[in-house]
């Protein structure tokens, strides 16, 4: 059974975390594969621009990764004096460079207030 985040997550612990990701079913996430005679090498460039941009937006530190033909690994470092140093407005800003977030936190953003009707 899966355990929420704040089980899993203790920086009191260690700020260094081992993440895994794997693809089932004989999928490919990269190299070359033989059954079907399909290259999916170009998604390695591609995740590791992913890796690169997510880190430079949240208070995460790559230290090491290793991309394989199924899964990845990656092992992170978590900077807490970074990301408390941020402000709400920064939190906000620096998650709607990757998402388009919510429409509390578009609001929050743009500086509009809830009124009690809705």
């Amino acid at each position: 059974m899966t355990k929420p985040r704040k089980q899993l997550v203790s920086l009191e612990a260690t700020p260094y975390y081992h993440c895994i990701s794997r693809c089932v079913r004989r999928a490919f996430l990269c190299g070359h594969d033989k059954h079907s005679d399909t290259s999916y090498e170009h998604r390695r460039a591609w995740l590791e621009e992913e890796l690169v941009k997510q880190a430079q937006v949240f208070a995460i530190d790559i230290a090491a990764y290793a991309i394989m033909s199924n899964h990845y690994h990656v092992v992170l470092h978590i900077n807490a004096k970074q990301a408390n140093d941020w402000t709400d407005e920064e939190v906000i800003d620096r998650w709607h460079m990757l998402y388009q977030g919510n429409l509390s936190s578009q609001r929050y953003r743009r500086g509009d207030t809830l009124s009690k009707a809705e």
